[in-house]
């Protein structure tokens, strides 16, 4: 059902997106032998941590892992195969940014084995692309995906809505353009604005930078309409695809399966006879980069979680999805009734607000519950 993935994370950017809250650093320049002579060494690493395994998954994220040079991504690829047995139809995943300059590499990508692309187009819109700093305008990203859609079986892209002024009519129009150049997946992001983001200080300091609540909560039905109608219902809060298109390598994730991770930032999840595992490596590019070279790895943290710290987030992953979670599934994981896991009056209080429902042996959000979902957790979770 969850399957086991490999997380590369490459921290650097050409630039800091205003709404963007992951590792990510712009940098002058970097010595990426050096940085690839890293990535091998602390592989080496989650190969020990991890043991046995056959992933489904790879997924090269970032930052921007476009800017990685196609030759670190084929030998990347080399060597975790090396390491694990890959299952015969691995998804191997690198997000791009559809910069001309980026996009001209996908032929490279697909050359060193990444089977499938994500590209952060983000807006069909060069306005609301200039709003969100990206790099590249609209018909530069529709000739990326163009690009993708010629090179890979797989790809997707994502946009970003629920942005200040966005009417219905201008988001349907947006839409419309982006479907007719989807392909099987489509990730659709409501814009939050969070802590530590140039946008969260200009909000400090009185802009408006999002919708409306209310115009958010139509945008949002809007798009569940138009994306299901076109054959892409979601299967997750932001991401639809056609049934069997979904991504693997998040799947794992949401279905609470098993990851190891490298690189600064990175987080891994490895269950075993102990419990489960939560590895985190520095975060800093350059402190990662100097213990890596040091000491082999750059592990900040290898602890295993309490018991109810992973329930905690067996439900909060799982609850993202539109299948919810198996309820037989969690309770064998978890050692215990659904009823023992969590309080069954804020359980039943949810289900009788119709915002979960229990049925068909799973535990899922209705499609209220679902644009509330922060709320219900923080309910169910208290």
């Amino acid at each position: 059902m969850s399957g086991f993935g490999l997380y590369v994370h490459w921290p650097f950017c050409l630039s800091k997106c205003p709404y963007c809250d992951f590792n990510s650093h712009v940098r002058a320049g970097i010595d990426e032998a050096q940085w690839r002579r890293a990535y091998l060494r602390e592989l080496d690493r989650a190969a020990e941590e991890a043991g046995p395994r056959r992933p489904n998954s790879i997924f090269f994220g970032g930052g921007t892992p476009s800017l990685m040079d196609p030759g670190t991504v084929a030998a990347l690829i080399d060597k975790a195969t090396a390491l694990w047995t890959p299952a015969e139809a691995i998804e191997i995943t690198l997000e791009a940014n559809p910069t001309s300059v980026e996009a001209a590499r996908l032929a490279g990508f697909a050359a060193a084995g990444v089977n499938r692309v994500s590209l952060g187009v983000q807006a069909l819109d060069d306005a609301a692309l200039g709003f969100l700093g990206r790099e590249h305008g609209a018909d530069e990203a529709v000739r990326a995906v163009e690009t993708a859609a010629g090179l890979f079986s797989r790809f997707s892209f994502d946009l970003i809505y629920a942005r200040p002024d966005q009417t219905p009519g201008a988001w349907e129009a947006e839409l419309s353009r982006a479907l007719a150049l989807a392909g099987e997946h489509l990730s659709v992001y409501q814009l939050t604005i969070e802590p530590g983001t140039a946008f969260f200080g200009r909000r400090q300091r009185g802009e408006t930078l999002t919708a409306p609540e209310g115009d958010a909560a139509a945008l949002y039905d809007l798009t569940q309409d138009l994306l299901t109608a076109a054959g892409l219902p979601a299967y997750e809060i932001s991401n639809h695809a056609a049934p069997g298109a979904e991504a693997r390598h998040n799947l794992v994730y949401w279905r609470g399966g098993d990851y190891a991770a490298i690189a600064p930032g990175a987080h891994a999840r490895l269950t075993g006879p102990g419990g489960r595992r939560a590895i985190s490596r520095l975060r800093l590019p350059e402190k990662w980069l100097e213990t890596v070279e040091a000491d082999g790895h750059a592990t900040e943290a290898d602890d295993v979680l309490a018991p109810a710290a992973w329930v905690e987030e067996s439900l909060m992953m799982g609850l993202r999805l539109t299948e919810g979670v198996k309820i037989a599934a969690l309770e064998r994981r978890h050692g215990a009734s659904l009823e023992g896991l969590v309080d069954t009056g804020r359980l039943g209080d949810l289900v009788e607000g119709e915002f979960l429902q229990r049925t068909d042996g799973h535990l899922r959000t209705t499609d209220t519950g679902r644009q509330r979902l922060n709320a219900v957790l923080s309910h169910l979770l208290a």
